[in-house]
């Protein structure tokens, strides 16, 4: 119930900023995210804008959600929203320097804290983020309630900073709708800045 409280919580949290964000729709084709993220996408999406990332839905962020999150700096939370202090010095922080096995372990550490429970990962492999090297991997969590859901993550540290992309979505239709349309948005990605 605990767990279930907190993804309730969290999709409140996104219905919220949403209502504050400008909502936008995004065409097929070749588009760009806040932060210089450039993408080639083959369906349309509603785009959430906020200061430092987009959420971008097909059918709302509860069904499906991608992050779009040009610039964790160096010690900061991976999901901007949270903080890293003396409170929470365990909090999954990018770190200069990180391993593609760290990096991995702190997306899918900060997808607990959202309440996610029974979260597995697969396929950790190199990967081009436009032309910078980076790590690709896809994962499956649940919720507390028992709704599965599959993802896909594109990320790559450059500099002092970790740039990703994270999808996920219920693996029951969602995910196998959109999965082929979302890994070609994956593999178009580029850092254009």
């Amino acid at each position: 119930m605990k767990y279930f409280a907190r993804w309730m919580a969290l999709f409140a949290t996104f219905a919220l900023l949403a209502a504050c964000a400008g909502e936008r729709l995004v065409q097929p084709g070749v588009a760009s995210a806040n932060g210089g993220i450039v993408v080639d996408t083959p369906i349309a999406w509603s785009r959430f804008a906020f200061p430092r990332y987009e959420i971008w839905t097909i059918d709302g962020i509860p069904l499906n959600r991608l992050y779009i999150v040009p610039a964790v700096k160096n010690g900061e939370h991976v999901f901007l929203e949270r903080r890293v202090n003396a409170k929470h010095p365990d909090a999954p922080a990018f770190r200069t320097g990180m391993r593609a096995e760290e990096i991995r372990d702190i997306v899918l550490d900060a997808l607990t804290e959202t309440g996610a429970v029974d979260i597995r990962s697969e396929g950790l492999r190199p990967a081009r983020f436009g032309s910078a090297d980076g790590l690709r991997f896809e994962f499956s969590a649940s919720t507390a309630a028992g709704l599965r859901y599959r993802g896909m993550v594109l990320a790559a540290a450059h500099g002092d900073e970790l740039t990703f992309l994270l999808w996920m979505a219920p693996a029951e239709f969602y995910y196998g709708r959109d999965a082929a349309s979302v890994a070609h948005i994956l593999d178009s990605a580029r850092i254009d800045r």
